[in-house]
């Protein structure tokens, strides 16, 4: 019974290996814009890889409400290059769309930096 249960765990932990493998996915270097929308605009980001790892995003260009999507750039954008995507990164309450508008942007760079 034991050795059915250490099988199970070694497959587990290969598993999460492996998961965290894939989130730690290599980019080409270089400077990606990308666009997602937002509430009430497209929101542009800049994504800048170094190291075939996310060095910094920026949102350079959005029409949304100011006080509503500060709070996403402030949190997810930290935590999308801790993150090496967006994989994970939780929505901001009270600013769904706009964390939405932020990810999908995000994910459009990146596709062109693979």
């Amino acid at each position: 019974m034991e050795n059915i249960a250490m099988k199970k765990l070694i497959v587990v932990a290969a598993a999460a290996v492996m998961a965290v493998g894939a989130a730690q996915a290599a980019y080409k270097d270089g400077t990606y814009t990308g666009e997602g929308k937002g509430r009430e605009s497209m929101i542009q980001v800049q994504v800048d890889v170094k190291g075939g790892k996310i060095a910094d995003v920026k949102v350079v260009k959005h029409g949304e409400t100011e006080m509503i999507i500060a709070a996403p750039i402030e949190t997810m954008l930290p935590e999308i290059v801790k993150k090496n995507g967006v994989e994970g990164v939780d929505d901001v309450g009270g600013a769904t769309l706009s964390s939405q508008g932020i990810k999908a942007a995000v994910q459009d760079a990146l596709s062109k930096a693979q």
